[in-house]
């Protein structure tokens, strides 16, 4: 039997897992009313069919690392094979095939600031065909990532939502950073590949016993060092359309203007980035009427907005940590 898209509880059991993405399914059953079993074979089937995974993965700036944008420019024939070269890396993620298919945006992720620049020039293959290339430090996170994405589902009830959301205590704050130790390498390549892997497997892969496992999680999540994601197609949520916003912005209004962006419910990522473009944002609209309306009224009304440039996601080539061959079903890439 296929995979014929998400229904209500599905949704339900995708809103929860993006509230905590290791949250026991025995636990989401009873806040949803359904049981175990049926929670369980929701979760199984989404999976198999490739349809939805959780992963774990690291903050970057925690462990005192820095992300790129990088805009990759290049003519047609060459796109696609740049893009899977950038994203058989490991330090890569969120490629993407964008402009009608002759960009490709990706971030890249380097362990310290010095190596930045020789790191970004080592990521392409030696082509011609590349035509131009930006690279744009993300300076500053507004929206996205660890802090998850409100807008994406809306499935369950307040009351639900607030039963199944972690119990972590306050962050600490934001220049203090966390020590890679042995084994930490190990456990992020696992989480990347399934966040909800089990402690013994963890262990197996780490060295180290499942209890010292369980208190390096807790450790990593409490420090905001790891958090949970969930991998999916927007197509899969309604939503048919993904689209990149690279705005400029005065300095003095860069604050207020990325704060209320990541307060539209269509925003799932919003960051202040170097370059002449300073603020970038993903959003996704359920058709092309969606994003005009949202281009005309939501964008139209930030009055401090200098200059808008927007991008069509054509195909994701990768995701969060692996490779994720999706296209949109309304700008196919050809």
């Amino acid at each position: 039997m296929g995979f014929h898209g998400l229904d209500e509880l599905d949704l339900r059991l995708v809103h929860a897992l993006q509230l905590d993405g290791r949250a026991p399914l025995k636990h989401i059953a009873e806040v949803l009313g359904v049981s175990d079993q049926t929670v369980a074979r929701r979760y199984h089937r989404l999976r198999g069919f490739g349809a939805m995974r959780v992963l774990g993965l690291p903050a970057a700036a925690r462990f005192g690392h820095i992300e790129w944008l990088l805009r990759v420019r290049c003519t047609p024939d060459t796109a696609s094979s740049v893009a899977g070269a950038l994203a058989r890396r490991d330090d890569t993620s969120w490629v993407s095939l964008t402009a009608g298919g002759t960009e490709i945006v990706c971030l890249v992720r380097a362990p310290h600031r010095a190596d930045g620049a020789s790191l970004l020039l080592q990521k392409l293959p030696r082509t011609p065909r590349v035509v131009d290339i930006s690279a744009h430090y993300l300076l500053h996170t507004f929206f996205g990532g660890p802090t998850g994405w409100h807008g994406r589902t809306r499935a369950l009830t307040d009351e639900q939502v607030e039963l199944l959301r972690p119990r972590l205590p306050e962050p600490p704050p934001k220049g203090v950073r966390v020590q890679m130790r042995e084994g930490d390498s190990d456990l992020f390549a696992v989480l990347a590949s399934d966040g909800r892997t089990g402690h013994a497997d963890l262990a197996t892969a780490t060295g180290w016993s499942e209890s010292t496992v369980r208190r390096r999680l807790e450790y990593l999540r409490e420090m905001r060092a790891l958090f949970f994601d969930v991998e999916i197609d927007s197509a899969l949520l309604g939503y048919e359309a993904e689209i990149m916003l690279w705005l400029t912005v005065p300095p003095a209004d860069l604050v207020s203007v990325a704060e209320e962006l990541a307060q539209h419910p269509e925003v799932g990522f919003t960051a202040a980035t170097s370059g002449q473009s300073n603020l970038v944002a993903i959003a996704v609209f359920r058709d092309i009427d969606a994003f005009y309306d949202y281009m005309s009224t939501r964008i139209g009304a930030l009055k401090t907005v200098n200059h808008v440039e927007t991008a069509p996601v054509l195909q994701s080539v990768k995701r969060a940590g692996s490779l994720f061959p999706t296209r949109s079903p309304l700008f196919p890439s050809r």
